[in-house]
This record gives C-alpha cells, sequence and structure tokens, in this order.
C-alpha cells in the first residue's frame, strides 16, 4: 500500500516551521511506512493534515494538533498496532 501524508499549513500565517517539524515527526516515526510526506502551502489560516486525501486533523475544527495526537491518527491508518513508545501513554 502507498501511504502519502500532506500537511497543508498558511504561508500568511508563517506556520512553515510548525508544518516541517510536524513532517519531521512524522518521517522519523514512519520511516519504513510512508511512500510520500509532502508540505503544501496555503492561506487562510489553513492547517490541515492528510493521509491519502482523507482529512486526519483540521486546525478549524480541532486547533493545532500536538505531534503525538497525530502520529496516533496517522498510525491508525498506515500500521493499526505499532507501537509508539512514550507517545502511546495517556495524556
Amino acid at each position: 500500500m502507498t501511504w502519502r501524508v500532506q500537511i497543508e499549513y498558511c504561508t500568511q500565517c508563517r506556520w512553515l516551521p510548525r508544518a516541517a517539524w510536524l513532517a519531521q515527526e512524522l518521517l522519523t516515526t514512519f520511516e519504513a511506512e510512508l511512500t510520500e510526506l509532502s508540505l503544501r502551502p496555503g492561506t487562510g489560516g489553513v492547517f490541515v493534515v492528510r493521509v491519502n486525501d482523507e482529512v486526519v486533523w483540521d486546525r478549524r475544527e480541532q486547533g493545532f494538533p500536538e505531534p503525538t495526537a497525530v502520529k496516533r491518527l496517522v498510525r491508525d491508518r498506515v500500521a493499526p498496532g505499532k507501537p509508539l513508545g512514550h507517545s502511546d501513554s495517556p495524556a
């Protein structure tokens, strides 16, 4: 299976560093599972994480994500059952 993650971020809000940091976290955690991870510039306050075009996190609905929350959502799609170490600890 091909797993693509896309992080769309607002350039007007200067959210590239946040998007890049989240991308690094996901690539480090899922280096064997992800086929592609892209950063997509957007506008209007957008910060959306998609897995194979399915929205898994939208800042407008859920606020800014903690990396742990996004890792769990991505894991549930690309590698169910994969342990995330300390990220699996209850919040």
